[in-house]
């Protein structure tokens, strides 16, 4: 059964000021966070004022000028930039009291990635990551059924052409590849759905296509094939659990990435609310950080 996002909100809207301005921030943070009830999107800021004032002024946001200012006028903020710019910036909001709503590498490696987490561990305030197949009702239904079925192996890809071109063919993908970029999604995917991983190995070139074998803790062993720099339309996002009794299926091709959103708010304002973060927080992201660090220094050998 999928989840249900009830249409009423027993609180007052969570403030969320945005960081960020790129077609990501555009696309989905600042349309997401402005449809509320949950929450409200009170203020944007940017390296490009006018990139700011473009993704503020249709839901009557308010561009500022210093992220100060942003911190004054919100109280969790959303990033939607390169994780290290991310990493520095969600270390003072955490500082300054500040609910965080984190992409994807919460940093653009371990130690930067430590940093934040203790930032938010000392300030004691809330934390999210935004990996996006956990929101979505069918991807929580599968990992549910994964719990009841014994799993012996697994294999897994993602796989497209976003660094070939186009919006999200960015700096820092370029420089580092599927493995920090898709890596935090499958791995995530994969440990939930069949156990901690233990050990992770990996071969190729992250910049075009790399395999992951991951060992867990119950014994079984998954397999993840990434790459970012293929030609594959649509792009594919696929799990595969086998046992002995039976099998099962993660595929988000067809599926409406636009029902992720309601349940990553409800959520995000259920924790800034309750004081309680879930299971999605930046230890969470630290976490697969590690396993994909682990695995970059398999391939640098």
């Amino acid at each position: 059964m999928a989840d249900i996002i009830p249409s009423s909100w027993p609180h007052s809207p969570v403030k969320v000021g945005l960081v960020g301005a790129g077609p990501w921030a555009r696309g989905v943070h600042a349309p997401v966070l402005a449809a509320g009830p949950e929450t409200e999107l009170t203020a944007v800021w940017a390296r490009r004022p006018e990139a700011a004032r473009e993704t503020a002024e249709p839901y009557g946001a308010l561009a500022v000028a210093r992220f100060e200012e942003l911190l004054d006028r919100c109280e969790a903020v959303a990033f939607a930039v390169p994780p290290d710019v991310q990493a520095d910036l969600a270390g003072r909001a955490a500082k300054a009291g500040k609910a965080l709503l984190l992409e994807k590498p919460i940093g653009l490696d371990v130690p930067s990635a430590r940093r934040l987490v203790d930032a938010i561990d000392e300030a004691g305030v809330v934390s999210q990551v935004v990996l996006t197949n956990r929101y979505h009702p069918v991807a929580r239904e599968f990992l549910r059924a994964a719990r009841g079925i014994e799993v012996a192996g697994a294999r897994s890809a993602c796989l497209g052409g976003a660094f070939l071109g186009g919006d999200f063919a960015t700096p820092w993908r370029l420089e580092h590849g599927a493995l920090l970029d898709l890596g935090p999604h499958v791995l995530d995917l994969l440990d939930a759905a069949v156990g901690p991983v233990v050990r992770v190995r990996a071969s190729g070139d992250p910049r075009r296509w790399v395999e992951l074998i991951c060992e867990h803790e119950s014994g079984a062993v998954s397999q993840a094939s990434l790459s970012g720099s293929v030609v594959v339309e649509p792009g594919i996002m696929r799990i595969e659990l086998f046992g002995p009794r039976s099998g099962l299926v993660y595929d988000a091709a067809g599926l409406d990435h636009d029902e992720c959103w309601p349940v990553l708010r409800r959520d995000f304002a259920t924790a800034v609310r309750t004081g309680v973060p879930g299971e999605l927080d930046s230890r969470r992201g630290l976490y697969l950080q590690e396993l994909i660090a682990r695995a970059a220094a398999d391939i640098d050998g």
